[in-house]
């Protein structure tokens, strides 16, 4: 019997922004440590003496980050499944289910958030081992946040009769105003809805089955032929979009007799805002916290979060100011909830801030938008040890390349040949193309476009590593 992690890394995190774009959201971001949410998040499952590999359900956008990001810890997926399109997380869990019992009919399941903090990660796993016994006996667990505070950002959980370790759900409330929250709170009858769960497979597939049989024969469909695409795996899209959109909550716990809730009590929180990320950070003795080249006075009760260059901020109270190479907000901490309304905003306006930030990663790598004009355009491009840039050619504009750190192998034409440092080359329009890094050291250049046309979609590809 396997018990196989299911990270869950869809969601934008549109609250977080402009750190978290649609294109590099919050779970690939390292906003507590050094590490990402996602990877301490699978390195934190991989601390239970009873889990095996873990598979992750992505989309197709993020899907070459999410594998670079386990790389860097040194962990390998069984399985990264590409979700066609977003669909919310019961169908998404389902594609794990089918694809887990392809090599084990008793395989347990932890389903995760890939962007949830968990400070005290020995009571978890704890909590983890009474969930994994519970749902050996076909029990569906979830994991109850015991609440510190009437909290209105969070759904539910109202306790049932104990069971062991464990609760029988009552039911599942959605987000209360600060009176009902407070009345949850003094009762201790309720507890936070983490979105966390346990089962097996085959107990949530057959309750799926049960609830909302329109999701489970689509994701039965689209798992039939799955096809494996490099590191990933690809299920049916045709058959994946034909299914409604719906949580696990509303798909399966709040109708299935056979939902249970652990009691966890070890400092969980989902980051969904800035203001919950100021309040798990550490602070200064003005109750502050200050990441990266940020100055302040007279300042108390505040984030202030600086990417890219000196953030100064003078006499205010609970505010959050958070700065990018291409974007700065400011807002108070009582709104910071209503960033989201700001992303919708840029969505509506089609501005990019809302999708990119000005670095861009790529699966070789990343580029970095340092000066443009109305005929040209200046990045710095960085080449992961290994990697290589499609073979290409520009209709619309030529390039010119610098190396500064690190020895390309270039494709020019007919021409093959390495740059060293301070070194250089030409790319006319309308010449194929290559820049490699055929080293094990990083790859840094400076490329300069020019051209009547300087868009990434002027690109023809004849040959690509990534599938593009």
């Amino acid at each position: 019997m396997k018990v196989i992690p299911v990270i869950l890394c869809g969601g934008a995190g549109t609250r977080l922004w402009p750190l978290s774009r649609e294109l590099y959201p919050k779970q690939l971001l390292a906003l507590v440590d050094d590490y990402s949410l996602l990877q301490n998040t699978v390195t934190r499952c991989a601390g239970h003496p009873d889990v095996t590999a873990p598979m992750l359900v992505c989309n197709e956008e993020h899907r070459f980050l999410v594998a670079e990001q386990l790389r860097e810890i040194e962990v390998e997926a069984s399985r990264i499944i590409l979700e066609p399109e977003g669909r919310n997380t019961a169908p998404a869990v389902a594609l794990a289910a089918h694809e887990a019992m392809k090599t084990d009919d008793d395989a347990i399941l932890v389903v995760l958030p890939s962007d949830h903090v968990i400070h005290k990660t020995t009571l978890f796993l704890e909590a983890l081992t009474t969930a994994i016994d519970l749902a050996k006996d076909d029990a569906l667990v979830t994991f109850g946040v015991v609440p510190d505070k009437p909290e209105t950002g969070y759904g539910y959980i109202k306790k049932g009769m104990a069971t062991g370790a464990a609760f029988k759900v009552d039911k599942f409330v959605e987000k209360p105003d600060v009176a009902t929250a407070s009345d949850f709170l003094q009762s201790g009858l309720y507890c936070w809805n983490s979105g966390m769960f346990v089962f097996k497979a085959s107990a949530y597939l057959k309750e799926l089955a049960a609830q909302t049989p329109r999701i489970a024969e689509a994701m039965a469909k689209a798992t039939a032929n799955a096809s494996a695409d490099l590191d990933f795996t690809r299920v049916n899209a045709e058959a994946f979009k034909s299914s409604p959109s719906d949580s696990i909550d509303y798909a399966v716990m709040e109708h299935t007799a056979d939902a249970l809730v652990v009691p966890l009590d070890a400092g969980w929180s989902d980051i969904g805002s800035w203001d919950a990320l100021w309040q798990i950070s550490e602070k200064d003795e003005h109750n502050n916290t200050l990441v990266g080249d940020a100055v302040v006075h007279d300042v108390e009760g505040s984030l202030v979060w600086s990417e890219s260059r000196l953030v100064s901020v003078v006499g205010l109270k609970d505010v959050i100011v958070v700065e990018t190479a291409d974007a700065v907000m400011v807002a108070s901490q009582d709104q910071a909830q209503d960033v989201k309304s700001i992303v919708n905003h840029l969505k509506g306006s089609g501005r990019i801030e809302r999708t990119f930030h000005q670095k861009v990663y790529r699966p070789w790598g990343y580029y970095e938008g340092l000066d443009a004009g109305p005929a040209f355009q200046v990045k710095r491009l960085g080449v992961n040890p290994g990697a290589s840039l499609s073979l290409q050619l520009h209709h619309h504009r030529a390039e010119h390349w610098v190396v500064v750190s690190g020895v390309a192998t270039v494709t020019v034409g007919e021409k093959v040949f390495d740059l060293n440092p301070n070194e250089s080359c030409y790319i006319p329009l309308e010449t194929r193309h290559r820049l490699q890094n055929l080293t094990e050291e990083p790859l840094e250049i400076i490329e300069v476009q020019s051209g009547s046309y300087l868009g990434e979609d002027d690109i023809v590809r004849f040959e690509d590593n990534y599938g593009r």
